[in-house]
């Protein structure tokens, strides 16, 4: 430990620096309740800057809640305010501000990491376990809560990307889709791409696996909402991948680095593959190294908090787990993970997205 005279500007610097952590962790508790009780979604309506009071009349809540709520978004300069000569204090959003906040139907919708916070930070009165025994918690941990949170983070960019964009990048599965294509969508969370490429193409079968009961218990209730008959949901440890080389694609979205055992996943992913089938790889975007990561990723202290409470934890929750995390598939690692799972062809696509890399993987040399 460095040795030096206490400089009281730089502690006064560093107990800055603390204190706004806490700060964030306390506006995002603030952004939660924004999203669950529907403040922002009703603030957004208005064509015209309002008080706080009319905030609260048009959704029936308390006035006095909703105004010290406001202050702490108007503080946090997330929503927009206007103070008038009398003191009265008006506020809006920013078009920006309502896409992030309140649009479920726009790609850069940002609310379901928010949905779940209680869960998610919930995890900390478990984790001191962890540290000692080294078995983390899984998803399920997080309650039926947790994966509708993770749902509605997945939803948006599933919407806007799979079918008119990531779908077409793949070198002929839209061909094999629209023929009849045998499908599986590893950790399949909600269903959402899965019933999404049913619908789209209605000649293929697709199969979701998930070993989340929660989430499969959301799949499975929008797939009877949607009476979609060409998409099925199980748990692979009652019914596994069929690994008879019978299947055109393999779809796994923001999971592989979730998960315990993911060599074994994509050895299974490769025995379940026809010889010119196609795997689609999407994971978290990261570097090989921490310094890069920390260098290179603005979010990156967010990415491994998140990785302590949700991913690694999940990649920890049983023994000899492998424990990725967030940030622990980087395009190197992947490619060497599917050469050692018998992959021949590894290529990354050229779709820009701000969190995600996306990859066409095949068993056979072209």
């Amino acid at each position: 430990m460095e040795q030096r005279d206490l400089d009281p500007n730089l502690l006064k610097m560093y107990s800055f620096l603390v204190f706004s952590k806490l700060e964030g962790a306390v506006t995002s508790g603030m952004i939660h309740l924004g999203d669950r009780l529907g403040l922002y979604q009703g603030l957004s309506s208005f064509a015209h800057a309002v008080t706080s009071d009319e905030l609260a009349a048009s959704l029936q809540l308390h006035p006095r809640w909703v105004q010290e709520w406001i202050h702490n978004q108007a503080a946090a300069r997330l929503i927009e305010v206007e103070i008038d000569d009398q003191g009265i204090e008006r506020y809006s959003m920013t078009p920006e501000a309502v896409i992030v906040l309140s649009d479920e139907l726009h790609p850069a919708f940002g609310m379901g990491m928010f949905h779940r916070l209680p869960q998610t930070m919930a995890s900390l009165k478990a984790l001191p376990e962890s540290f000692k025994t080294g078995i983390g918690l899984d998803y399920d941990s997080h309650g039926p809560e947790g994966a509708v949170g993770i749902e509605r983070s997945f939803e948006p960019w599933s919407r806007s990307y799979l079918l008119p964009v990531v779908l077409p990048a793949l070198d002929g599965a839209v061909q094999r889709l629209e023929a009849g294509a045998k499908v599986a969508d590893i950790g399949c969370g909600a269903g959402g791409a899965a019933i999404r490429m049913a619908q789209a193409f209605p000649k293929a079968t697709v199969t979701g696996y998930d070993i989340s009961r929660y989430a499969l218990d959301r799949a499975l209730e929008k797939k009877s909402i949607d009476a979609t008959a060409n998409v099925h949901f199980v748990d692979p440890r009652v019914t596994p991948l069929p690994l008879d080389e019978s299947l055109d694609i393999v779809t796994a979205f923001d999971c592989i680095h979730d998960m315990t055992h993911p060599q074994e996943v994509m050895e299974a992913i490769r025995r379940s593959l026809k010889p010119d089938g196609i795997w689609l790889l999407v994971d978290i975007k990261a570097l090989d190294t921490f310094g890069e990561n920390m260098a290179k990723n603005p979010m990156a202290s967010l990415m491994y908090g998140i990785s302590v409470m949700s991913c690694m934890s999940s990649a920890m929750s049983a023994a000899g787990g492998a424990g990725l995390g967030t940030l622990g598939l980087p395009e190197s690692k992947a490619r060497s993970m599917a050469a050692t799972a018998g992959f021949s062809r590894f290529r990354k696509l050229e779709i820009e997205h701000s969190l995600n890399a996306f990859y066409e993987v095949r068993p056979n040399k072209p």
